[in-house]
């Protein structure tokens, strides 16, 4: 984990590193901020070989991508239904970085976490034939995913 705080947030960590806490932290938590489009058309991180699956928790929802004004009660509701305490370690993920870090941030001043930005997101950002996936990001990283 990066041990430099950012202000905002707890601060970037890569995808694999973010495994690795999610694996060995057994109360840390992966948040999927993207919308329900993306974790139906593009698909989810599988964590069930860690015993996990992550929270899905929209931070704007399509198609008007306004940040959801509940993010902070359905996040609260996602993780108490789990049995994972507010402190725990939280992981944001979004396609590459950007949405998650506001969520993380977000959680950050409402008392949650550490809370942690998962840096290239799931997909990254786009080569150079302007794909996302192989650059950066859970994909790239080879790590568990699958459609829903």
């Amino acid at each position: 984990m990066s041990s430099q705080m950012n202000g905002a947030h707890a601060g970037d960590i890569d995808a694999q590193a973010a495994w690795l806490q999610l694996k060995s932290v057994p109360e840390a938590q992966l948040v999927d901020v993207r919308t329900r489009e993306e974790w139906t058309f593009v698909g989810v991180p599988d964590l069930a070989e860690l015993g996990k699956q992550a929270l899905l928790v929209e931070w704007q929802s399509w198609p008007a991508m306004n940040v959801g004004h509940d993010f902070l009660d359905r996040l609260r509701a996602g993780l108490k239904e789990r049995g994972v305490p507010e402190t725990a370690p939280l992981f944001f993920l979004c396609r590459s970085g950007a949405r998650s870090a506001a969520a993380a941030a977000t959680a950050t001043a409402s008392g949650f976490g550490p809370s942690y930005n998962v840096v290239g997101g799931f997909e990254g950002p786009h080569d150079a034939d302007r794909h996302r996936g192989a650059v950066e990001g859970w994909k790239a990283r080879g790590l568990p995913w699958l459609q829903t």
